[in-house]
């Protein structure tokens, strides 16, 4: 049976403008936290979050301007890099990545942004084919402490970082973090903004690192507050998820 046939997508939606809609309404809100926090216009990018959505969900967001799209599900993103491979859509893995996952990752994304453990990262760098650029990886943080969140931990950063650096086929890029939710942005930001240290502190060390990833739905106010470069919206984008 081919991946393809293996998807369980949410249903289409029945009106395919409210995605531009809320395509749009997500970029204004980007752009007036830029304005609202002191960042430069267009220092932020979306990443939309396409998990469970159908191809034409993709297609209708990509026909709007939005060209870098998000998985968590691997086998379910695999389907629709096949059903999507006529646009050249920029492909980030963003869920949890086992080492019997890496080769296709490696051979089919172009970002990862889950890389929390130094074995993971030598598979990714010794299975990205050789005729493709360098893998751009962001390093997941456990920013929250939280024993349910993958990640690594804060005090074993630097040394990740340092491995991952001089991988030839891998480009290391900058830190993602999920940070436990919390309601007001000021509780928000707290996290947001260790992560944003730990970035600092890498660059301090020598690392040429461009890349925070966080923020979502809920928090991307925050997450642009504190430096964010890219936030991972899907609800915003595409409407509440259906599984």
């Amino acid at each position: 049976m081919s991946i393809t046939a293996n998807l369980q997508l949410t249903p289409e939606p029945n009106n395919m403008t409210e995605i531009a809609s809320r395509l749009a309404q997500t970029i204004t809100r980007i752009r007036q936290a830029e304005t609202r926090f002191h960042r430069r216009p267009g220092s932020v990018r979306l990443l939309a979050v396409s998990k469970t959505q159908p191809p034409r969900a993709i297609r209708q967001a990509y026909a709007n301007g939005q060209a870098a799209f998000a998985e968590n599900y691997l086998q379910e993103a695999l389907g629709k890099i096949e059903s999507l491979r006529d646009l050249p859509i920029e492909w980030h893995f963003i869920g949890p990545l086992q080492t019997n996952k890496t080769k296709a990752v490696a051979e089919h994304f172009d970002w990862v942004h889950s890389v929390d453990r130094e074995k993971i990262a030598r598979r990714l760098n010794d299975r990205r084919p050789p005729d493709l650029p360098a893998l751009n990886v962001c390093l997941q943080v456990n920013i929250s402490g939280e024993s349910s969140k993958a990640g690594v931990e804060p005090n074993e950063l630097p040394a990740l970082a340092a491995a991952v650096g001089v991988m030839p086929r891998l480009r290391l890029r900058g830190l993602m973090g999920i940070p436990a939710p919390c309601d007001d942005i000021e509780s928000q930001r707290k996290p947001l903004r260790r992560l944003r240290q730990l970035l600092n502190d890498l660059r301090a060390q020598g690392l040429d690192l461009d890349t925070l990833s966080m923020g979502m739905s809920a928090d991307l106010e925050a997450a642009v507050a504190e430096g964010a470069t890219m936030v991972r919206i899907g609800t915003a984008v595409f409407g509440p998820r259906q599984r």
